[in-house]
């Protein structure tokens, strides 16, 4: 599940209205803290979830903006994470003589430990109800888009108050589709520092052949340290490493930020979604993994630039097309329909309800069968898809900054408001190295998706080409703009409407040049969709909660959430699955392919294998309900210590942003007890070890 901040950005843009979720079944759900089903886990499993424990493992959870999920495990700000969520960054420490991806890293000392830029992490420190206050705006009989804008406006001034009362950055959170509106404070750490990371090849073992399969061999993990003030942070809480691990039937937490799902959205959306929105986003990974391929192929450090991307392109690329084939199962759809009329029929049995309830699905279904007319365009334009470089992001950013800035806060688009100006700037000012000739090939592949899906006798897209080829527009524009320099960044910044409407920055220019149609489909899409489903998606919400009340779990919203089950294994063509792997396991795997690629492992591995213990666990497998945001999640036991790290979910787990099936659905984590051994024998790093377990 090697879901990073591309692949959460695309779920994000395609699902960024969660649907209502139906009463949970089995172990099914991804728990807000504040409704955690602590009943049925008592009655199922005979533990209690006490508040002392829930607030010790919450202080211990901690988010990455990049989206994944952490956890503090040392009282001297240790965080492990997954590999995958940090190699973006250990790629930017590297360069073409220091490969850490390919040699990996450990800081023997604090002094070693390398700064990561353009990183924050978040601990979740409360959360409050505003239902009342963000619903109390809205006037009765205004359109849907005119309600929407009136709760945002409102939202923004709840974060508003909120940030400059506590100093905490405070984010409110849609659940239920407007059913409940909580706002959530979250304390905000920028200084990282790298501490560990392995390989690159043996963190991602087996390659995308055997991403999202199982049984796996990967040591999926990394270490980061939080500090404040140029000391190591003493988190409020951590957790403790078990010395005994986990064996099968034993109860595990999952404890993370679920990114987005979209389970028992109505039928009319998800055949939107299945018949126009995932197709086009299959158009554009397609592409991008022959142009990323190309670019490889020009030699080893190309691929040293462009193997994150590579990664995640071909990740993402077996989510969607796990996630289509799961919404184009007749049985899928099937079990959807009947149990959207048997809802519906409830509803329209009784008249009073029905005068409240009854015209939701259809009010979604008109807008969902719209968008379809415009999803092209708004792939292109509003969400960024023709203009595939950090540069266009970081001129997008400069323009709409100096034109959102002189706005009343609430009035701001709300990733402008002053409570995520800080998180802004940190991605604004990145110092993240800069590869002309790659940045030249994604935004000359991404010019050309532009003119392949809108037809190169678009007005906007003989604006933007200018009378050149793709190519040849995109050396222009890389060759011409400023915006590779940090400081050059901060002066546009900082000189505000003027200087960047004064600006000959081509890139600039450019990103001027769409806004206007950027932001018009924007406002289309918020006012016809984003408003409708807020409007009638909470009608649906209400309607259920009438008889199931907090029985329902909300979809996920990349906010802190528990999921449980226990160690399972499973079966899969009529064979079981055994939960568990070994790290004897792995070096048998690798010899099958004859040490192959992606079955090859890197030399220290080698010289290892006779100190390491072959019996040692490596990777199980659990049925906790996890979705991508969940990557880098710890599994922890009843007593809250740390069993194992979510990396992945099994094939049978794609179409999990729709619907769980406890029978074959499987999240898969490194072992705690491997992650032990390999720090200790093939890492020699027993100082990060010990202070992991003492």
């Amino acid at each position: 599940m090697k879901l990073r901040k591309f692949l959460c950005a695309l779920i994000l843009a395609l699902f960024s209205l969660q649907s209502l979720k139906f009463t949970a079944r089995a172990d099914e759900g991804m728990w807000p803290f504040n409704n955690v089903p602590r009943a049925e886990i008592k009655r199922k499993y005979g533990f209690d979830v006490t508040d002392e424990w829930l607030h010790k493992v919450q202080l211990a959870a901690v988010r990455f903006n990049n989206g994944g999920s952490g956890s503090f495990v040392s009282p001297t700000g240790l965080v492990l994470t997954n590999y995958h969520i940090v190699e973006d960054f250990v790629s930017e420490l590297s360069t073409s003589a220091k490969d850490y991806a390919k040699e990996g890293f450990v800081a023997r000392s604090r002094a070693e430990e390398m700064k990561i830029p353009n990183l924050e992490l978040n601990v979740l420190m409360s959360i409050e109800d505003v239902t009342n206050r963000v619903n109390g705006v809205v006037k009765p009989g205004v359109s849907d888009a005119d309600a929407f804008a009136a709760r945002r406006a409102e939202i923004s001034k709840i974060e508003a108050e909120s940030t400059q009362a506590t100093g905490l950055r405070s984010d409110v959170v849609t659940l239920y589709q407007g059913g409940q509106y909580n706002l959530y404070r979250y304390k905000q750490y920028t200084d990282i520092r790298l501490v560990f990371a392995p390989e690159f090849q043996a963190a991602f073992f087996g390659g995308d052949p055997d991403n999202f399969n199982f049984p796996r061999f990967n040591i999926d993990m990394a270490l980061v340290r939080v500090y404040e003030n140029d000391q190591p942070v003493r988190p409020a809480s951590y957790l403790k490493w078990s010395t005994s691990g986990a064996k099968e039937g034993d109860l595990a937490f999952v404890i993370g930020n679920p990114g987005s799902t979209s389970r028992l959205n109505t039928v009319a959306h998800l055949e939107e979604v299945r018949d126009t929105s995932i197709p086009i986003i299959l158009r554009l990974l397609e592409r991008r993994e022959t142009m990323l391929k190309k670019y490889m192929a020009m030699g080893e450090e190309q691929t040293r630039r462009a193997q994150n991307d590579l990664n995640s392109i071909q990740n993402s690329l077996k989510v969607y097309r796990g996630q289509i084939a799961g919404l184009k199962d007749k049985s899928v759809m099937d079990r959807k329909a009947n149990d959207e009329a048997a809802l519906r029929k409830s509803i329209a049995a009784d008249p009073e309800k029905q005068k409240r309830y009854g015209d939701a699905w259809d009010a979604i279904a008109k807008a969902h069968r719209d968008y379809a007319s415009y999803a092209k365009e708004r792939r292109i334009f509003d969400l960024a898809g023709g203009f595939n470089t950090a540069l266009f992001g970081f001129a997008r950013t400069l323009v709409r900054l100096a034109e959102e800035s002189p706005k009343p806060n609430p009035a701001r688009l709300p990733e402008y408001t002053d409570a995520r100006r800080s998180s802004l700037e940190l991605a604004l000012y990145s110092p993240a190295p800069i590869f002309d000739d790659f940045e030249k090939l994604k935004l000359a592949d991404s010019l050309a998706f532009m003119v392949e899906l809108l037809g190169a006798n678009d007005p906007l897209v003989k604006q933007v080409l200018n009378g050149k080829t793709p190519a040849a527009r995109a050396a222009e524009l890389i060759d011409g703009t400023k915006l590779k320099d940090v400081e050059f960044r901060k002066q546009l910044a900082k000189g505000g409407k003027q200087a960047i409407d004064s600006s000959n920055d081509p890139m600039i220019a450019l990103a001027r040049l769409i806004d206007p149609k950027a932001r018009e489909l924007r406002k289309r899409y918020e006012s016809e969709v984003t408003g409708v489903e807020r409007a009638n998606y909470a009608k649906i919400a209400r309607a259920k909660f009438d008889t199931e009340g907090t029985k329902l779990y909300p979809d996920a919203t990349f906010t802190l959430r528990l999921s449980y089950g226990t160690v399972k294994s499973y079966n899969e063509n009529g064979k079981r699955i055994a939960p568990f792997t070994t790290l004897g396991g792995l070096y048998d795997r690798a010899a099958n392919f004859k040490y192959q690629f992606p079955y090859n492992l890197p030399p220290r591995w080698m010289e290892k294998k006779s100190a390491i213990n072959l019996a040692t666990p490596f990777n199980f497998v659990s049925d906790d309900d996890i979705i991508g945001g969940n990557s880098g999640s710890p599994t922890i036991n009843k007593n809250g210590e740390l069993i194992g790290l979510i990396f992945d979910g099994n094939i049978q787990s794609l179409v999990g942003n729709f619907y769980f099936d406890d029978s074959v659905n499987r999240a898969i984590s490194v072992d705690v007890r491997a992650m032990r051994e390999v720090l200790r024998k093939v890492f020699a790093a027993n100082e990060i070890a010990d202070e992991l377990t003492r």
